[in-house]
């Protein structure tokens, strides 16, 4: 019993849980094919359509790397910049929340029409999605830093280099990978958004096309396989965080948790 319910075997629980409730509720209520499939439906559909599925899903991925990666490596210096000069901050702070008030698919198609129907309209829908949670976590963490431990490393002759390196990055690195651990999971609705608006490959793709065709199963099995990507991706970066940041509170919550 006691390996049943071992932390990583629960999600499967809970998803096994679901599925019943669903097959149930369907049942019960008598709702038909056409509104919402039964589940075995999905998943003999997610089995007979596995390789195509598996062949669009690389586009979206390929989009939705691209667009993480510029997340965070145009997202974190320019959160640094915002955290070290409130000139900055008032400048581009507001602009920042405001860009996020532009609904993704409304200027999604002006990406497509600039830069064609290729996997750079993805990237950047998958960009602007993403870099939003980069941004605001990883100001949060550097404005988090005590001043008090920052004078007391310059009283002890610690340059302005050594201070970023022992103190500034490491007390923002909690907060830089929560910002990354959303980003992530929000570049691939980003991605899937870009090719909704211009697009002849990738999940978003085949989900206009299911729906086109009121292929619910085949719908719900490109979902699954979305979200499965989706979760893959979050646990890569969380299994990065805990491999970069051992001493962390967390990782020791973790780890008196499994030997208890």
């Amino acid at each position: 019993m006691r390996h049943w319910m071992h932390p990583a075997t629960r999600p499967f629980w809970l998803i096994l849980i679901l599925l019943v409730l669903w097959d149930i509720a369907i049942r019960v209520f008598k709702i038909p094919p056409y509104l919402i499939p039964p589940p075995l439906a999905v998943v003999k559909q997610l089995f007979a359509e596995w390789p195509m599925l598996l062949r669009e899903m690389m586009p979206t991925l390929y989009a939705t790397l691209g667009g993480f990666a510029l997340s965070a490596i145009i997202g974190v210096p320019i959160a640094m910049w915002i955290a070290y000069s409130r000139l900055v901050e008032s400048f581009v702070y507001p602009l920042l929340v405001f860009s996020q008030s532009v609904p993704k698919v409304a200027i999604a198609p002006l990406f497509v029409v600039w830069f064609g129907f290729g996997i750079v309209p993805k990237v950047i829908a998958a960009f602007l999605l993403g870099f939003f949670p980069v941004v605001v976590s990883t100001v949060q963490g550097f404005k988090s830093v005590e001043p008090d431990v920052i004078d007391l490393a310059r009283s002890m002759g610690a340059n302005g280099l050594k201070i970023f390196l022992k103190f500034r990055l490491p007390h923002a690195l909690p907060a830089i990978f929560s910002g990354l651990k959303v980003s992530v999971t929000l570049a691939v609705v980003g991605a899937v958004v870009g090719e909704f608006v211009g697009s002849n490959s990738g999940i978003g793709f085949v989900l206009q096309r299911a729906t086109g065709t009121f292929d619910l199963p085949l719908m719900f099995a490109a979902l699954v396989v979305l979200s499965m990507m989706g979760v893959v991706l979050f646990l890569i970066v969380e299994l990065i965080e805990r491999w970069l940041m051992p001493w962390h509170a967390s990782q020791r919550h973790d780890v008196q948790q499994a030997t208890a």
